[in-house]
């Protein structure tokens, strides 16, 4: 059926728009809890930044000031090596997210991530976040919430390889 212009919904690429980035929120597991109306409050306050192939999300060591999460394209977490070479740590895609810990910590970033395609990343910052604490704490300290236990869970998984890895390089010591 041909659309009407004059009939046509004239906030429909807006809407879509909209409920295209609460779809990619609710795939975070930071936000994957929330009703529609709490994502709303999130959708008001997030950014859509564009990225071309290869052009920098942020450099590690720069301050953190959000998280980030993909919304299209792909981005490649990486270590810059002495000899100024980019080190693949990890390639994130739709739906991935990174940066979280400036959401609550402003220390340096520990990796770059670059665009590995032309991309389209969704940002939260520290910022916007603290405006919403302020406004609606109830569902800021369930933000928080949900970002401790990952944060935790992360600790917890880095712990048990930082252990595996102990014992393998001990291993590999007593067989020289």
């Amino acid at each position: 059926m041909k659309q009407d212009s004059f009939w046509g919904n004239i906030f429909a690429n807006r809407s879509n728009g909209q409920t295209e980035t609460t779809q990619i929120l609710k795939l975070v597991p930071l936000f994957s809890q929330m009703n529609m109306t709490e994502l709303s409050e999130f959708n008001k306050i997030v950014h859509i930044r564009y990225f071309k192939v290869d052009e920098p999300i942020f450099w590690e060591g720069e301050p953190g000031v959000g998280m980030y999460i993909v919304k299209s394209g792909s981005v490649a977490v990486c270590k810059i090596t002495a000899e100024k070479r980019k080190e693949e740590l990890a390639i994130l895609r739709h739906g991935d997210f990174f940066g979280e810990l400036a959401l609550i910590d402003e220390g340096p970033r520990t990796a770059t991530c670059i665009a590995h395609e032309n991309s389209e990343i969704i940002g939260l910052f520290r910022p916007d976040l603290m405006k919403l604490l302020e406004r609606k704490p109830r569902l800021g300290n369930k933000f928080l919430f949900r970002l401790s236990i990952l944060l935790g869970k992360r600790l917890v998984k880095l712990n048990k390889e930082n252990k595996e890895l102990r014992s393998q390089l001990e291993n590999s010591q007593i067989l020289l």
